[in-house]
């Protein structure tokens, strides 16, 4: 337990540099800058899902959880904030250069989630300026403090640390529940339970990426490379992994049928494609 306390810990600790960014960030935008200047920032979000890959393919999930608030304070687009979930990549880097992985390989995993990160976020974006086509009303830019109903108006800097603090323990109370629940499942179970289900195995891998703990993106590198899952199974279950940014999805933006519907999207984003990747 005490080990579990320190991972969920120094995993929590991580996130906190990205959390005090985008906050600060919302806090700017929300007292400092004007309505017109608010709209001209959203418009100029067409490049997100770019800008969103490169971030996502850095080894620190700590971008899924900054763009988790960007993205409920609607200053970035649902493409771009699923460009960075699709390409994030976790403890996935880190074990494959421990591993001596041939650098070849770990260049076309990383150049699949980018490209296919960048390429959905701009389908989705497209497709969700389609439907909002004739919509008269255009989603706005949310204050942060009057959402949470903070009363902080008190400088930005103070108004940003108060409400990273709130996040942290937030997460850190999310992510230890989470732990204990992988630690008492077991990870060699989960990698059995993988290992036996080689019909659907894109499907259980991003079922299993989804579990927002590095454990989930450990089991499927390492089965990979144990050359038990195929390498569609690998790229299913890296693609949904988010991280931390799944949590904060649920905590900080208040519709929760838009987030089980963001969640259900990724999941088959990450399935389909597995899918098709094996059958190639």
């Amino acid at each position: 337990m005490l080990e579990i306390l320190e991972d969920t810990l120094i995993d929590s600790i991580k996130l906190l540099p990205f959390l005090f960014v985008a906050y600060l960030i919302l806090e700017y935008i929300e007292h400092k800058i004007s309505d017109k200047s608010k709209e001209k920032i959203q418009k100029s979000g067409k490049y997100g899902p770019a800008i969103g890959s490169i971030l996502g393919i850095f080894p620190q999930c700590g971008f899924s959880v900054a763009a988790t608030n960007l993205y409920a304070a609607r200053v970035i687009t649902l493409g771009t904030l699923m460009s960075v979930y699709l390409s994030t990549s976790d403890e996935m880097l880190p074990i494959l250069i421990s591993r001596a992985v041939p650098v070849n390989l770990i260049i076309s995993i990383l150049a699949i989630k980018f490209a296919l990160g960048m390429i959905y976020g701009f389908i989705i974006d497209f497709a969700i300026n389609i439907k909002n086509k004739n919509k008269k009303e255009e989603d706005k830019i949310v204050d942060l403090c009057e959402e949470e109903h903070c009363h902080c108006e008190k400088g930005i800097f103070k108004s940003a640390l108060k409400h990273t603090i709130s996040i942290f323990i937030y997460i850190f109370i999310l992510t230890l529940i989470i732990n204990v629940i992988v630690n008492a499942i077991g990870e060699e179970n989960l990698q059995n339970f993988m290992a036996k289900s080689s019909i659907f195995e894109p499907i259980i891998a991003s079922a299993i990426g989804l579990i927002p703990n590095c454990a989930s993106s450990v089991i499927i590198t390492e089965l990979y490379l144990s050359e038990i899952i195929s390498f569609g199974s690998l790229i299913a279950g890296l693609m949904v992994n988010a991280g931390a940014g799944i949590i904060m999805l649920f905590r900080i933006n208040k519709n929760l049928k838009e987030n089980i519907k963001i969640v259900a999207l990724l999941f088959a984003l990450g399935a389909i494609t597995g899918i098709v990747i094996s059958l190639l």
